[in-house]
């Protein structure tokens, strides 16, 4: 069966928060994807996703890059840079 993946990398000096916001949502994914989300080096987060089909990866990608985008959101408001 083919896979599709898609990889993201997001590079901030909040990479640890992210990590820890969205890591406890790896659990919750649906059966025609996958989701896997890691830190690399201090200042960058990857995210890699993997589906059966183009529809369940779109979805994923959604979800995930949602989730992502919020949290960035948040600690932006709880923790503004100055």
């Amino acid at each position: 069966m083919n896979h599709h993946t898609a990889v993201f990398a997001f590079t901030t000096e909040d990479a640890r928060a992210l990590y820890l916001s969205v890591c406890q949502e790896m659990g919750d994914v649906g059966d025609r994807s996958s989701v896997h989300v890691r830190l690399e080096g201090t200042d960058r987060l990857i995210l890699e996703v993997t589906a059966s089909d183009i529809p369940a990866l779109r979805a994923a990608l959604n979800t995930w890059l949602r989730l992502i985008t919020i949290a960035i959101e948040m600690r932006e408001i709880v923790a503004p840079q100055e």
